[in-house]
């Protein structure tokens, strides 16, 4: 099969319309010439039909043109470990991201959500207090949650910023 007989997509089309406007403003083509090249242009389908449409312009290359590739026809081999070699590195260092982010965590440099664990037993004593022991215990156990509530917030404030 002949090369210009092979389909064609929107990057070549787009590429002989560029080119055609070109040509236009450099005044080697009408403003009609240009809507009927560029509607021959979009009904392409083939390398040839696109080749017709700028046949009669100047320029050392044609409008089309293969995309250039840095490998050779035959060269897949080349490519294909050239595209395991980016994946791997792309794979080495997300596996490095995640393992700092990890050794972050691990010795305490990560954020930590929630409040801090004893504050949830000082409120459950709280409750409890409040039923079995009455008002005056419920009154210590309040304070001393309070205070650990604010002593959490300044901590987390002040040891805390990125």
């Amino acid at each position: 099969m002949d090369r210009n007989d092979l389909r064609i997509g929107d990057a070549e089309r787009e590429q002989t319309m560029a080119a055609l406007r070109e040509h236009f403003a450099q005044g080697r083509l009408t403003h009609e010439e240009l809507d009927e090249r560029l509607d021959s242009t979009l009904a392409a389908k083939t390398a040839r039909d696109l080749a017709q449409v700028t046949a009669d312009l100047p320029g050392q290359e044609p409008a089309y043109r293969e995309p250039a590739s840095p490998y050779g026809m035959g060269d897949w081999h080349a490519a294909a470990h050239a595209h395991r070699a980016q994946m791997q590195a792309m794979r080495h260092a997300q596996r490095e991201m995640h393992r700092a982010a990890w050794m972050a965590r691990k010795h305490g440099h990560g954020h930590r959500r929630g409040p801090h664990p004893i504050l949830p037993v000082l409120g459950a004593l709280m409750v409890i207090g409040l039923i079995v022991g009455g008002f005056g215990i419920f009154k210590v156990l309040f304070v001393v949650w309070l205070g650990a509530m604010v002593f959490s917030l300044v901590h987390r404030r002040f040891h805390h910023r990125g």
